[in-house]
């Protein structure tokens, strides 16, 4: 499989917008921590397939690395798999697959296995973190707490882009209270906030 290192050189080289990157690796460790979260069986959902981190973080990390204005909407998602493949780079099918479904309501690409839906849920979350951290005065990730979130993501005016429904399906898809899914996303944005610039 691709390393992070290429993965990054990759984003370098293909996203012009420095923020989406950013986003990118956001949504790279929250993956990782939902992936650790229902390795651990501690989840309401039954888990029928292999659970394998790297792959989960790794489609958090690529995901929208087709995002510039030669790719059209109902490509977002799945052209970067081609770009990467084009270049010798080794996509896991289940990595293409989550990437292909983060943006499925475009793509027609359905989620279907826990990678897929744990992205699909967790993209937008990702964004309302951001988000709510940057109307603090500090604008510091560490700063931010689990209930200040929540009530933004009460608050349909706040972040108006962020897609709340799909953030919800936490619950079903993936058998996680939506407070634990913003408390183990926050948790692992915080542990990268450097990176992040937050």
């Amino acid at each position: 499989m691709i390393t992070r290192d290429q993965a990054l050189q990759f984003l370098n080289e293909n996203v012009e917008n420095k923020n989406i990157i950013k986003h990118m690796i956001a949504a790279e460790v929250m993956m990782k921590a939902i992936a650790a979260k229902l390795k651990s069986q501690n989840s309401k959902v039954k888990i029928d397939e292999e659970i394998n981190e790297d792959e989960w973080a790794m489609a958090g990390l690529l995901h929208d690395g087709d995002y510039n204005p030669g790719v059209p909407v109902e490509k977002q998602g799945i052209k970067v798999t081609e770009m990467l493949r084009e270049k010798g780079y080794e996509i896991p099918d289940t990595v293409a697959h989550a990437m292909a479904a983060h943006n499925w309501h475009n793509t027609g690409v359905e989620p279907k296995s826990l990678m897929d839906w744990s992205l699909f849920c967790g993209d937008s979350l990702t964004g309302l973190i951001v988000a709510g951290c940057l109307v603090l005065p500090s604008k510091k990730l560490s700063d931010l707490t689990v209930e200040s979130v929540l009530k933004r993501y009460k608050e349909p005016s706040f972040a108006k882009g962020t897609r709340r429904g799909e953030i919800a399906m936490c619950e079903e898809k993936l058998g996680i209270p939506l407070q634990e899914f913003v408390e183990r996303t926050l948790k692992a944005m915080q542990g990268i906030s450097n990176e992040l610039g937050l």
